[in-house]
This record gives structure tokens, C-alpha cells and sequence, in this order.
């Protein structure tokens, strides 16, 4: 069981941190999708679920074109 400190911090337990994939170093974004519940979500996860999401930003081979004006 972990315990919230007075400076709102949370220790989590390295074998649920490992389950969950997470390590050192990782870039996470915290939430809470309801109230008494708190879900930590790795950027990546949230960057490969997300791209591309918006079809139409960008016009077919935008990109492409764009980088051919740098050479």
C-alpha cells in the first residue's frame, strides 16, 4: 500500500511500475478519468494512438514536397 504525502507525492511499487512497462526516465502524462481513480499514461502510447488522427492537415505527399525545398 502506498501512502500520498503531505507535498501531494505518491511512491509507487517497482514491481507495478515494471508490469506496467514504465521505467526511469519516461515520459508520462497523468490523469483522472474518475473521481478516487488516477491512470498514468506513457507519451509514446499517447503519440502512437493519436498520429495520424487528423486525416486532411496535410495534402497527399505535403511533406515530401515541403522537404524537397530544403535540398
Amino acid at each position: 500500500m502506498s501512502v500520498i504525502s503531505s507535498k501531494h507525492q505518491l511512491t509507487l511499487p517497482v514491481d507495478v511500475m515494471r508490469a506496467a512497462g514504465f521505467a526511469p526516465g519516461d515520459d508520462v502524462q497523468v490523469v483522472s478519468p474518475a473521481p478516487g481513480r488516477i491512470e498514468i499514461v506513457q507519451t509514446d502510447a499517447l503519440i502512437a494512438k493519436y498520429a495520424g488522427s487528423m486525416p486532411g492537415v496535410y495534402g497527399e505527399n505535403y511533406l515530401r514536397e515541403l522537404r524537397g525545398e530544403w535540398e
